[in-house]
């Protein structure tokens, strides 16, 4: 299973795919539940697997980067329709800036042919370490032991999450397919 197809230099095709993608990761962050502590269970860190698992690094980034961009120059495109360089620097920011650290590592760790274990086991440690990087963020800007942000930012999530990467590793064929037939 090859990735999207590049070349030195990126084509329109590619641009046009990439942008599109970005749209629809603008959109999950509106599909999402509001919790009692002020968090969410949202559908954009599926979304975000999809990228990280399907595009190259360049192209990963370019998409994670053009959405964080937008959020942070005020579009309301981050979870939950938030926006501003506020929301980043609040106690759930570091989940949305671990999107940029996944995006490109993840798309390294899978540049071989597509393995449906080897892209789950990446697709569930990059969930593992999105959310890990969201508590160290919870705790730092909270100030609240490594405890009570694990209770805030890890557990309720780390379940669901994991879910969600396993069917985003199941569907990388699926996405490949879309986008090389995509001209």
């Amino acid at each position: 299973m090859k990735k999207v197809k590049t070349n030195s230099q990126l084509s329109t095709r590619n641009l046009v795919i990439m942008a599109m993608f970005t749209a629809v990761l603008c959109v999950s962050a509106y599909i999402s539940i509001t919790l009692p502590n002020g968090s969410h269970i949202t559908v954009l860190n599926f979304i975000v697997t999809i990228i990280v698992l399907s595009f190259p690094a360049r192209q990963a980034l370019a998409i994670i980067l053009t959405w964080l961009l937008l959020g942070i120059t005020g579009v309301p495109v981050l979870v939950g329709g938030n926006a501003g360089i506020g929301y980043i620097l609040g106690p759930y920011g570091g989940y949305s800036i671990s999107f940029v650290l996944i995006a490109i590592l993840v798309p390294m760790l899978c540049c071989k042919k597509y393995n449906l274990l080897y892209f789950t086991a990446v697709a569930v440690l990059s969930v593992i370490v999105v959310n890990l990087t969201g508590t160290f963020w919870i705790m730092a800007v909270s100030k609240v032991s490594f405890k009570a942000a694990l209770i805030a930012g890890f557990i309720p999530f780390i379940a669901l999450d994991t879910v969600k990467a396993v069917i985003a590793a199941q569907l990388v064929p699926k996405i490949h397919k879309i986008i090389n037939e995509a001209a």
